[in-house]
């Protein structure tokens, strides 16, 4: 099944991985695999403070947050800082299943959005420790995530700066007048959505998904119009507009075999105002909420009964009815040279093929004997004191239970606080700066499409150009960083690669019971001036 929602994820995962992704893995190292694209090795998982605190149990909101909501990102955060390399294999084929509607999109990305954010944050904190004892990890790589953090967490108000200016091209609009225009219809979907069910939020937001969608597709042809009109595409919007579509265009080429997802580039650019606007302002208002969203499906209508103590005489019964059910795939006669059994056995049989895999099976059956294996009572009780302390539900306290959702919840104020009063000064900055006179702002000359000066001049206000300036600054880093080795870095390559097997042994101290050797290539061992790929 396919559909627009699908359509956008395809391109959103390409994009991510062509340059995203690769940008990472050359620039620093990827800083998230997910679960259904990844191979981990066994000595990354049980490292020191890897699989031990990945298991342990959430005992605050925030962890809530950053731990189970996004557990393959929290897991690579934790092989980052114990100085594990994850790296990105364009070459390797993967496949898993995406959300096909738009409320487990949303519910998915209701998970992934403010997870994101808290293991970013957790790793720009301890930025000088995990550059030292991480060598694939550097104090300018971690700068490039923090650039990438803050884009992320003002996106909500460009995009509305990015429709403010829409309908000052459409409609002819006061720039003030359309900011406040822009503005309305976010702040009513925040202010309700606090007291809304979260599956209203979401048919409200297919809505205004919609909406958007129409305003986007009818903002481009403006913008095609709009430089048509001007005669120069020599502008701050028109120039981000042209290098984008190059960088996505060109990055497509170098993909030959999945150069037909540049199709639903489309689909993904009428979809950033829900995807960068709506759907953050639903996370963030139910980040309270730690519920999985997604392949959620309720239980059998007999999984909630009761289970009735059987008496000693149904256990039998049922003993001799399970022997029998057994016994049905044994055809082999056992001949007791009763009459009734010879009348059988003296019965014309169907005829049947000869010598095909029928034949072959039932051969094999008749020789089948039913036997029982059971364990020794050691190994009975290890399986069954393994399945106590490690599948059994955990017992759930209804005091306990209660705390935290008022924690999540105290966490959930606090930070959608923060965040969009972050956003509203975002916006106050650019509508004071359009208010005011235009001598501050950076004056361009006009040079039209036969790159001569026509006497006329462009104004940009500082704030914007700048952030234009740091949004193409972070594709056109990505783009550039495609390049997998440097053509000097393969002599060197190539030297390892035929060196034999070193040991790779971990030393945890004098009380380790840790004493078997692991084999692993050089390149791929962990040492002081070199990670290993995991």
């Amino acid at each position: 099944m396919a559909g627009p929602i699908v359509w956008y994820q395809k391109f959103e995962y390409a994009v991510g991985h062509w340059l995203h992704k690769t940008a990472e893995h050359v620039f620093g190292c990827v800083l998230c695999s997910p679960g259904c694209f990844s191979l981990f090795r066994a000595a990354a998982l049980m490292d020191d403070n890897v699989m031990k605190r990945y298991t342990l149990k959430s005992s605050k909101a925030i962890q809530h947050i950053q731990y189970d909501q996004g557990e393959d990102r929290w897991l690579c955060t934790l092989l980052l800082k114990q100085g594990w390399r994850v790296e990105y294999n364009a070459a390797a084929d993967a496949y898993t299943n995406a959300p096909e509607d738009f409320k487990e999109f949303y519910n998915q990305r209701r998970r992934w959005g403010p997870s994101t954010m808290a293991n970013i944050a957790d790793l720009l904190g301890c930025t000088t420790m995990i550059s030292k004892r991480n060598p694939s990890i550097s104090k300018a790589y971690m700068f490039y995530q923090f650039l990438s953090l803050v884009a992320g967490i003002l996106a909500p108000s460009t995009v509305v700066l990015m429709i403010a200016g829409s309908l000052t091209v459409l409609l002819d609009l006061h720039p003030s007048i359309a900011l406040l225009v822009a503005v309305i219809p976010p702040i009513i979907f925040l202010g309700v959505s606090f007291k809304i069910k979260a599956d209203t939020q979401i048919n409200i937001a297919g809505v205004l998904s919609v909406i958007y969608a129409f305003l986007m597709i009818v903002v481009g042809i403006s913008i095609t119009g709009n430089i048509v009109k001007e005669g120069t595409i020599l502008t701050p919007s028109s120039l981000f507009i042209i290098s984008l579509a190059s960088f996505y265009l060109f990055t497509a080429i170098l993909h030959p075999q999945e150069i037909g997802l540049i199709c639903y580039g489309f689909i993904y650019l009428i979809s950033i105002p829900s995807a960068y606007l709506l759907l953050s302002i639903y996370s963030m208002v139910n980040m309270n909420n730690v519920s999985w969203g997604t392949r959620e499906t309720a239980p059998a209508a007999g999984a909630l009964e009761v289970a009735v103590p059987q008496t000693a005489a149904q256990k039998a019964k049922s003993s001799i009815t399970q022997f029998f059910a057994r016994c049905k795939c044994c055809r082999k006669l056992c001949h007791t040279g009763s009459a009734e059994e010879l009348s059988l056995n003296q019965e014309e049989a169907e005829p049947q093929p000869q010598n095909n895999w029928v034949t072959q099976l039932q051969s094999l059956n008749d020789d089948m004997r039913l036997t029982e294996e059971t364990f020794d009572k050691e190994e009975e009780q290890f399986f069954r004191d393994l399945m106590t302390k490690y599948l059994e539900p955990l017992p759930e306290n209804k005091q306990e239970k209660k705390e935290m959702m008022d924690s999540l919840r105290e966490l959930r104020n606090k930070i959608t606080f923060v965040y969009f009063i972050v956003n509203a000064f975002w916006l106050i900055v650019t509508f004071t700066l359009q208010l005011l006179d235009s001598s501050i702002f950076i004056r361009v000359a006009k040079i039209n499409n036969n790159l001569e000066y026509t006497g006329e001049y462009i104004y940009i206000d500082p704030v914007g150009f700048m952030f234009i300036l740091i949004y193409t600054l972070i594709h056109y880093v990505a783009f550039m960083d495609t390049e997998p080795i440097s053509k000097k870095e393969i002599p060197e390559l190539e030297e390892e690669l035929h060196e034999e097997p070193k040991t790779f042994k971990e030393d945890d101290g004098d009380d380790s019971d840790d004493s078997d050797d692991y084999m692993f290539p050089s390149m791929l061992g962990r040492g002081a001036s070199s990670g290993t790929m995991v």
